[in-house]
């Protein structure tokens, strides 16, 4: 047993391991909002608010309770600030958790303890997901330790391990509204193998009660349940309608086929009885109508083979059934994440049914298709981390509005930003970022583009991208499990509210200095960048800059750049000199921030600026 639970260790760090610097990502966000009042309030962390597509919202109506916002309190309590390593490092504490439960479940209900502990860990959402601050490893941590206990508990009456269950069951529904799942799961298990046992029945309803003891203590300390103030939310924004809720079950089904490699489910299909192919291929020509990509019919009908499958499977393939079929009318947005708590019998299910080989060779697929999702998701998320370094060196002194959400909201407004609002409240010269791929509200005014970046990994794999086609994350649009595409996952665009009157500037005209956005002086000497704002001219033929390059200058790389685009460069003489650069005038807009950058820059005694070069004039020709 302890060389097994080695083993398990071992492969939970190889997997987390090299995510440890994963940037703030997804809804981390909005548990880092309650952790930061649990600094003032601990005993009421969500008893906050945060701007929610433009409106200001009460946190207490916030779709999880409030256990991860106090973990994540602890951390910055102990850290003083979010720093993703350490928060990460300790998150594994989760993972390791839920994979030596998933030890013991296995050994009690496998022939194949290892290899269900395998297939278990290789599950794509929980290698991505696992690197995230969200509830979900948490959750499945106190889920499974909950489930371990109590089967241990009620095999041998032992009331020390039924406690340390209820314990457990109580976390779990303290971290997600589903922990209530658990117990007709556990009444099940209790009613197969220890029908008699009162202690073990009282147990099943430790979720629903700790939860429920949770909501009285916030109408009487708040005023309101926080199940209410989410229902209200609920209905406002039209979360449960029909249509959705219909669309996050088929996402579901879709995900439920990937929890486990599809190698595996399909060398399963011909010896799982002729009814239940028969229902899948009607399921899977249902959903060829309703969307003719393969990965998704294939997956769809699959996952409901998968289902039905399950049927018949003693206690493993009950809880899958009794988890499923409650989180088709519940999870609405049909994230793959939801499933988690059904990975564990999955992976036991696959691992007794399966040969050996078949198994293995699934697990490998399972990891390099999980690993390739980690990968794009680390870049994803990283990339709007170092966009926002970049940003905040070229707006110093500007207001900053944010018109993004998630990961790039969590770093926008570490740097001072403001979640734009409506109606909204810019002003001219503010800077609004914007991004393309969350749910963008309209600035109000007119916007000149400033810097625009895309957001393409390599790895032609996506878990969310601006075509829509995958329900990874949520299935508001498209259905498929995870996108096969090199397609953009994002555009991110910082814009300024401003209308420029000069099309070309001069440093030592008055009337300029409103233009200069950012890394020139009074005296023209520039930054490292240095950029304006102009207006287009109708007729406009170059773009032009002049400068001086004085002898003590370091630079001897130019560039002259727009929108992020570098439109031309050269080298730069030495010694006292006037040079120019130019390139021909970029059409399509009415006004443009243009770029002038320097490879070096210096300082003199008693001038604390970094000095480039002397900028004499900028504009169009």
């Amino acid at each position: 047993m302890i060389k097994q639970a080695l083993i398990v260790a071992a492969l939970v760090l190889a997997l987390r391991l090299p995510f440890l610097h994963q940037a703030i990502q997804g809804d981390d966000l909005y548990y880092l909002y309650g952790a930061e009042h649990a600094q003032i309030d601990p005993l009421h962390p969500e008893h906050t608010s945060y701007v929610f597509r433009g409106v200001l919202a009460d946190m207490r109506g916030h779709s999880h309770p409030p256990l991860n916002s106090w973990i994540l309190g602890g951390l910055l309590a102990v850290f003083g600030d979010v720093k993703e390593v350490p928060f990460h490092l300790a998150y594994i504490v989760f993972s390791l958790i839920a994979a030596l439960a998933m030890l013991s479940l296995a050994r009690r209900f496998s022939t194949r303890p290892l290899l269900a502990i395998v297939l278990f860990c290789v599950v794509p959402t929980f290698v991505v997901n696992g690197n995230s601050l969200e509830a979900d490893l948490p959750f499945l941590a106190f889920w499974m330790a909950a489930m371990a206990l109590f089967v241990y508990a009620v095999d041998r009456e032992s009331l020390p391990a039924l406690i340390g269950s209820g314990l457990a069951a109580g976390l779990a529904a303290l971290d997600a509204y589903q922990g209530v799942f658990l117990t007709p799961i556990l009444a099940l298990y209790v009613f197969q193998q220890r029908r008699g046992w009162t202690p073990g029945w009282i147990v099943t309803l430790a979720a629903p009660a700790i939860l429920g003891a949770w909501q009285l203590w916030e109408r009487a300390t708040s005023g309101a349940m926080p199940a209410a103030v989410l229902a209200g939310y609920m209905r406002s924004y039209h979360f449960a309608a029909l249509a959705q809720s219909v669309r996050g079950a088929a996402a579901l089904a879709v995900h439920l086929a990937w929890m486990v490699s599809p190698l595996i489910w399909l060398t399963l299909v011909p010896r799982g009885g002729r009814w239940r192919w028969i229902v899948a291929a009607v399921a899977s020509a249902g959903a060829a109508f309703y969307d003719p990509n393969p990965l998704f019919w294939v997956s769809f009908g699959l996952g409901v083979w998968v289902l039905v499958w399950c049927f018949g499977r003693e206690f493993p393939g009950w809880w899958v059934l009794l988890f499923f079929a409650p989180a088709m009318l519940v999870f609405f947005a049909g994230s793959a994440r939801y499933l988690l708590p059904v990975a564990a019998p999955l992976a036991i299910l696959a691992a007794n049914a399966s040969r050996r080989s078949i198994a293995l060779a699934g697990a490998a697929l399972q990891l390099a298709l999980a690993f390739g999702l980690a990968v794009v998701n680390y870049q994803h998320w990283n990339t709007y981390r170092h966009y926002v370094e970049m940003l905040n060196t070229q707006t110093k002194g500007r207001r900053m509005w944010v018109n993004a959400d998630w990961g790039l909201r969590y770093y926008l407004e570490a740097a001072g930003g403001l979640p734009l609002t409506t109606p909204p409240r810019v002003q001219p010269g503010d800077i609004v970022v914007t991004s393309d791929l969350s749910n963008s509200l309209p600035a109000g005014v007119p916007l000149t583009p400033f810097y625009q970046i895309e957001i393409r990994p390599r790895t032609p794999l996506r878990l969310i991208s601006l075509d829509g086609r995958s329900a990874y994350s949520f299935g508001s649009h498209g259905l498929l499990p995870f996108e096969i595409s090199t397609a953009p996952i994002d555009r991110v665009h910082a814009d300024i509210a401003a209308a420029p009157e000069l099309s070309y500037l001069d440093p030592h005209d008055p009337k300029a200095a409103v233009q200069f956005l950012s890394g020139i002086s009074a005296d023209g000497w520039t930054a490292k960048d240095a950029t304006v704002l102009l207006k287009v001219p109708d007729r406009a033929t170059r773009l032009e800059a002049s400068i001086y390059v004085p002898a003590s200058a370091s630079a001897r790389h130019i560039s002259l750049s727009a929108d992020g685009h570098i439109l031309a460069q050269g080298e730069l003489p030495k010694g006292d000199s006037i040079y120019s650069i130019s390139a021909p005038a970029p059409l399509g807009s009415a006004t443009l921030a243009v770029t002038l950058s320097v490879d070096k820059t210096f300082s003199v005694p008693g001038d604390a600026r970094d000095l480039g070069v002397v900028l004499t004039g900028i504009g169009f020709q």
